[in-house]
């Protein structure tokens, strides 16, 4: 494989991360209020925007694969710039379409951008950093898109107050405008791509060389246990709170702020003090994982004391999310930049579309799962997630020996002063091993 100028030469690289905010802006400001802002938006009832929703969803995430391919045919860059024109575009005829087939055609193109924009993301932090600057890199990104996120939801929050259900119509058009500044911004970037002769000589192969990378697919596995911990945090612990402690619903929301703030304030601090113990990727995700377990058997021991005072509920709750969100600190850049560095990059698009999966399935089957186990008994979730985060970090462990060095291990990387200098070797990436 030809060698690449190192990450620190590339021009623009800053974009990512501030792109990264105001994705973040005009995520936070409709997925909080998703069923009242589209049923004010569009018109339609509760029931059946849910029941849309739910369909486009399905029907995007099978979109996936299509654009993982075009991702390794066409560069990261160029598809991203189709999702952000797709999610303007969307946004910007949710007020006007008030008919079921308008909604469901708009809801299902921007779904399929929604699902799809991850994967191309992580794939173009692969294109433009190695390393222990990927490390770096997606540390930030997560910080922004966090801080990004709480202001989106502060921000339409506030817009509806003073405007009513006016406020939703400003909010998609909001949503619109915030896409395509994050469009403009990531303009400068100048990603580096594989050599044309071994991106031909790969892409041929399709999915069945995903499919054929065992140690892969286990990383990909094991992420989909992980993701559920993820969705318990916005979909479990309401519940948890009303039905099983009967305390206000208001302290969930409480949680939600509050994971949101320490991810966007303590996210980089906590991601550089972990690449500096030198650890494993494999390690520090199954160490975040560990830490979501952690958090989970004091939700069953709250559970099972269920404190009648809300001040002592909500101290209670305060301090068990804290728990969790260091736990979601440490897993999430390790894992989401293992899964990168694993991929050969030639064919990374279609590597990310698979990892992407793990993603959607678990929000996906998360709140029927939830729901149904919360009915037998409020600590049987909790329960259940302890043992796919214990099951998620053996996965990781056994497989690690498996993985390229270089993704398991982050290695610095040198940088190239000026277009004369010679470029930073860069890491072969090997053909599939098989666990």
């Amino acid at each position: 494989m030809t060698a690449k100028v190192s990450t620190g030469a590339l021009p623009g690289r800053w974009a990512l991360p501030v792109t990264a905010a105001v994705n973040g802006v005009a995520t936070g400001m409709y997925v909080p209020f998703t069923l009242v802002f589209f049923h004010h938006v569009t018109g339609l009832s509760f029931t059946v925007v849910g029941a849309v929703l739910t369909a486009t969803g399905l029907a995007g995430l099978a979109l996936l694969p299509l654009v993982g391919t075009a991702v390794d045919r066409c560069g990261a860059k160029r598809v991203q710039y189709a999702l952000y024109g797709v999610r303007v575009l969307g946004f910007a005829l949710y007020p006007f379409a008030h008919s079921l087939p308008a909604f469901a055609a708009v809801a299902l193109v921007t779904a399929a951008a929604d699902r799809a924009f991850p994967a191309v993301q992580q794939t173009l932090l692969g294109e433009v950093a190695r390393g222990a600057e990927l490390d770096r890199l997606q540390a930030a990104n997560r910080a922004l898109q966090n801080a990004g996120y709480g202001a989106g939801a502060l921000t339409a929050t506030l817009v509806i107050a003073f405007a009513g259900g006016t406020g939703y119509t400003w909010t998609a058009w909001g949503n619109a405008l915030c896409f395509a500044l994050a469009a403009l911004l990531l303009r400068p970037l100048r990603p580096v791509r594989a050599d044309g002769d071994a991106q031909g000589r790969r892409t041929g192969a399709g999915y069945r060389l995903v499919l054929a990378d065992r140690p892969f697919l286990v990383v990909t596995g094991a992420n989909f246990l992980n993701a559920l911990n993820y969705s318990a945090l916005s979909v479990l612990v309401p519940l948890f709170v009303v039905e099983w402690l009967h305390g206000p619903a208001a302290l969930s929301g409480a949680a939600f702020t509050l994971n949101t703030v320490v991810c966007a304030v303590a996210g980089v601090y906590v991601g550089t003090r972990v690449r500096r113990t030198g650890a494993r990727r494999t390690r520090a995700a199954a160490l975040g994982g560990a830490l979501f377990a952690l958090g989970f058997a004091a939700q069953i021991v709250l559970g099972t004391v269920r404190p009648g005072s809300s001040a002592v509920l909500g101290t209670a709750l305060a301090a068990v999310v804290l728990v969790h969100t260091l736990g979601e600190l440490v897993h999430s850049p390790a894992a989401e930049v293992l899964a990168v560095a694993a991929a050969p990059e030639e064919v990374r698009g279609r590597y990310m579309a698979a990892y992407q999966m793990s993603w959607s399935l678990a929000k996906t089957v998360a709140p029927s799962l939830f729901t149904a186990l919360l009915a037998v008994d409020g600590r049987v979730p909790w329960a259940v997630l302890i043992v796919t985060s214990a099951l998620a970090g053996a996965l990781l462990l056994r497989v690690e020996r498996h993985l390229p060095a270089e993704a398991v291990r982050p290695v610095p990387v040198a940088v190239a002063h000026g277009p004369g200098a010679p470029a930073a070797p860069a890491p072969s990436s090997p053909a599939p091993a098989t666990a």
